[in-house]
């Protein structure tokens, strides 16, 4: 599949034409045949490979999980929306985030971890984002919030950073699991690092393959690809090029840790193993509830229906039982230590750059 296949047409709402329908082609329908020659092709078109994905699941984050489309540690009889404003909240105090700054954020999804980290620090935010149906959510969110002063969203590929946005332009930048889509990681690093200013602050939570990851395991090699398909990745890369790309670009690595591998009670991916025993309160039941298998019996059979009747566009349905592999995978993931989605890094651009 290349570029050209991706029809163009618009279906009103940002998104568009068969871009969802045509996301499942990039990979082989059996995982374990998966070659290089796939993932090269996903990599050489990962604009097509992530906007078909967050086409199609968007709606689905929305409902299933929440406004902010990333994971977070767990306390003890923590609520689940308590744990995701804490995780960028932390991410904001490790940054040193300070009121005034200008701080972009690199795939900003529909802008929930941008409201909070605006409201938290208090700093103006400018997210960043290249799926246009995303985009109009973001903004009808933070209109809803009061905060469009204080919050922005624009179009932009971020491997194109600095053509769109010209050197030293932000005090800070972050990533929350969004970097994870970009064909390498030396290149949207890179252009990270060109867009903030001598002194600025880099904080990333990255999704990796963690060191006890074995490519040459073909059930880790499974796993991987069964992440990438469930994800709308190109490509899922072990801690320790994440990690060299970051030194590579120029940065000075401040702090570095995964947090998923802190001995916590509760783990990180308890949500999306559905066991509604383990809700940490009463409010968390539904959320849970979604992840088990009646919950994806219903949401899955009504998406199909609505599909079918257009109330969703084609390809939705598909791209929902993609997020099925995924979610198996990355429990699995978690449960052997073989993924994380919180490797923490805090860098800094040097004064000399």
């Amino acid at each position: 599949m290349s570029n050209g296949t991706v029809a163009t047409l618009s279906n009103g709402d940002g998104r568009v034409g068969k871009r969802i329908e045509n996301y499942t082609a990039f990979w082989q329908k059996d995982m374990k045949k998966e070659d290089k020659v796939d993932t090269e092709n996903r990599l050489d078109n990962y604009t097509d490979v992530v906007n078909g994905y967050y086409d199609g699941a968007t709606e689905l984050y929305e409902y299933g999980w929440a406004r902010s489309f990333h994971f977070s540690r767990f306390y003890k009889g923590e609520a689940f929306a308590a744990s995701l404003a804490r995780h960028e909240h932390y991410l904001a105090s490790q940054m040193v985030l300070r009121p005034g700054m200008r701080v972009l954020d690199v795939g900003c999804g529909v802008g929930g971890p941008a409201r909070e980290i605006a409201r938290f620090a208090d700093v103006h935010v400018v997210g960043l984002n290249n799926n246009d149906f995303q985009i109009q959510r973001a903004r009808k969110y933070t209109k809803e919030g009061g905060l469009e002063g204080q919050v922005e969203f624009v179009k932009g590929d971020f491997m194109k950073l600095s053509e769109q946005f010209g050197p030293n332009s932000f005090d800070a930048v972050y990533a929350i699991e969004a970097t994870v889509h970009a064909p390498t990681w030396e290149g949207v690093y890179g252009e990270i690092f060109k867009v903030l200013k001598p002194g600025g602050i880099f904080g990333v939570y990255e999704w990796c393959m963690t060191d006890s990851w074995d490519p040459t395991v073909p059930s880790h090699k499974e796993l991987a690809h069964e992440i990438e398909f469930g994800n709308g990745i190109p490509e899922m890369r072990p801690i320790r090029l994440a990690r060299q790309a970051v030194k590579n670009v120029g940065f000075e690595l401040l702090h570095e840790e995964d947090l998923a591998d802190r001995p916590d009670e509760v783990p990180w991916y308890y949500p999306l193993e559905g066991d509604i025993r383990k809700a940490q309160t009463p409010w968390d039941y539904f959320t849970v509830w979604r992840m088990s298998w009646s919950g994806k019996l219903v949401t899955h059979n009504f998406m199909r229906i609505a599909e079918m009747v257009g109330l969703l566009p084609k390809g939705t349905w598909e791209v929902g039982e993609s997020l099925k592999v995924a979610g198996d995978a990355l429990v699995k993931g978690g449960q052997m230590k073989l993924f994380t989605p919180m490797y923490l890094v805090i860098a800094k651009k040097p004064e000399s750059s």
